[in-house]
């Protein structure tokens, strides 16, 4: 068998990238779900360069990635694809230094990368030091009326069973490490 060597160099180049993808630590806050079938991933992930610049806070200014993976189940409505991405859901969170009760509030936006492809996230700057600890408030809730279209079928099979409002608490967070990593 003669192996083409661009092709097996790129595969080596794959595997150690996506080895060192791994190896970066990521903190997984928690876990959860809402109706209708949307399962729910909380993380805390290194801060990134994301653009376009003049919409994100900049990596050298923040702490933390927070992220919420929002993901269709196997209850959700018929239709919806099993693991793919549930769009248009508005998400804020809330961070709260447990010892000094100092708090600031971000909104998450869509963000894409390689890892998560579509997910929801924002660099954040902890409000106090990264060696203490925090509380996190996720809220989401649905797309604001007018932003998404809903046909007549959804709304009368789906729409009423739409969680009004989602909110997930999560206490004693060390984003030390996370924090002190850095990408590159």
């Amino acid at each position: 068998m003669k192996v083409n060597t661009a092709q097996f160099l790129f595969a080596v180049f794959l595997a150690l990238t996506a080895m060192d993808l791994r190896a970066l630590p990521e903190m997984v806050i928690g876990e959860s779900s809402m109706d209708p079938g949307i399962n729910l991933i909380f993380e805390g992930g290194i801060k990134d360069d994301i653009q376009p610049a003049k919409y994100y806070l900049d990596e050298k200014s923040t702490d933390v990635h927070l992220e919420v993976l929002a993901n269709w189940s196997e209850t959700a409505p018929s239709g919806s694809p099993v693991g793919g991405h549930v769009a248009y859901l508005e998400v804020t969170a809330e961070i709260v230094n447990e010892e000094t009760k100092e708090s600031s509030s971000v909104e998450l936006t869509p963000h894409l990368n390689m890892s998560d492809n579509l997910h929801y996230a924002q660099n954040v700057k902890l409000p106090g030091k990264v060696n203490e600890t925090y509380t996190i408030i996720f809220n989401i809730s649905e797309p604001k009326s007018g932003i998404m279209g809903m046909h007549f079928d959804w709304r009368n099979q789906v729409a009423k069973t739409l969680t009004p409002g989602g909110r997930f608490e999560f206490n004693n967070l060390d984003f030390k490490e996370i924090a002190l990593s850095t990408r590159r």
